[in-house]
């Protein structure tokens, strides 16, 4: 889901997943006519198994180069910005809030990947034309502490509606939507349940009963939150997080616990999904084709959780025991029609601005 948490997890839970691991994978850096060397071009965020890329290799004989271009949203503009010159063969990290604007310049010829049949229509939001594949998914929503909650002898929230609520006055922080992408998920999931002009009398609700803003994730979760293990001494005892974030709390715990010390509000969701593409001009289309259905294969989307954080598109892909026993799976999470937030997310975006800050 967003790379602003999986790089977060990586480097506070995971360090062994270190990007610099992955870009071994090849030494060969460029691509052409006949190259045996494909290059994916992603977020510094992207992280899989060495072993897991090394079977790509055997499978077809290419070798993978990684080439990492910041966060997601600055990726996507590099892209946009080289379109006609391509940096490598395949995009991987563009997700819905930023689809719209990949697809009206251009950067992806269309393919369909193999095992795309085993991805759920839902998550196929260029279906008709193939010019991007849905890769993983993930939801932006309120995490609670649950120590906090269960000492107070109060029920965590459940919904956006139970947030505005006197009961949770002050207890909430969330990220700036203009600098964070949780913080702009999560404006865009009141924007889904509220609509085009409720959405604003919400967020007046929720400024008037203590909503805090921050401006990034690690800030509002390792700062601010009080449930963090890797942080834990805010007195916010909810934070707009993601859905994957109990799981990431116990995955170093040598004795793992009956439930995760935070736990998640199902009714607060904004779905994230994230898409990878063969670029325009890439110079070795039949390696980039290779590397897409291999992202769709059922042996890469099973290496994804433990490594980004996010669910695999296949719905046939197997979870670990970690998502299994700690994780909360969302089943009506928020969405948005890709071309709607490209419509409205700069005004919806100055708008809330001038509202809650």
């Amino acid at each position: 889901m967003n790379s602003q948490l999986r790089l977060a997890i990586s480097a506070a839970l995971l360090g062994s997943l270190a990007l610099g691991a992955l870009v071994g994978c090849g030494e060969d850096s460029q691509s052409g006519t006949g190259s045996k060397t494909v290059t994916l071009v992603t977020h510094d965020s992207f992280a899989a198994s060495k072993a897991v890329l090394k079977e790509f290799t055997k499978e077809t004989g290419y070798k993978v180069r990684v080439q990492a271009g910041g966060d997601a949203g600055a990726a996507v503009n590099q892209a946009i910005l080289s379109k006609g010159h391509a940096q490598g063969d395949v995009f991987f990290g563009v997700d819905n809030t930023l689809l719209s604007r990949a697809l009206d310049n251009d950067l992806f010829t269309p393919y369909t990947a193999k095992g795309l049949d085993k991805v759920p229509a839902a998550l196929q939001l260029d279906r008709a034309e193939h010019r991007v594949t849905p890769v993983d998914f993930g939801d932006i929503c309120v995490n609670y502490d649950r120590k906090y909650f269960a000492d107070k002898k109060l029920a965590p929230p459940r919904t956006l509606e139970d947030l505005t609520k006197p009961a949770y006055k002050n207890l909430l922080v969330t990220e700036n939507a203009a600098t964070s992408s949780p913080g702009l998920g999560f404006l865009l999931a009141t924007a889904a349940k509220y609509g085009d002009d409720g959405w604003k009398g919400y967020w007046k609700k929720l400024r008037a009963n203590g909503v805090e803003v921050v401006d990034g994730w690690e800030q509002a979760y390792y700062d601010r939150f009080s449930g963090s293990a890797g942080g834990g001494k805010g007195d916010r005892p909810l934070v707009v997080s993601y859905a994957s974030s109990p799981p990431a709390e116990v995955a170093d715990a040598k004795t793992k616990p009956a439930k995760a010390p935070t736990g998640v509000a199902t009714g607060t969701c904004f779905r994230q999904v994230e898409f990878a593409g063969l670029l325009n001009g890439a110079g070795n289309t039949k390696g980039g084709k290779a590397l897409l259905d291999f992202l769709l294969s059922k042996r890469f989307q099973e290496d994804v959780p433990l490594n980004m954080y996010v669910n695999p598109a296949r719905e046939d892909a197997k979870l670990p025991e970690l998502f299994t026993r700690y994780g909360t799976r969302i089943a009506d999470s928020a969405t948005l029609a890709p071309q709607k937030i490209a419509k409205n997310r700069e005004p919806w975006v100055k708008t809330w601005s001038s509202l809650v800050l």
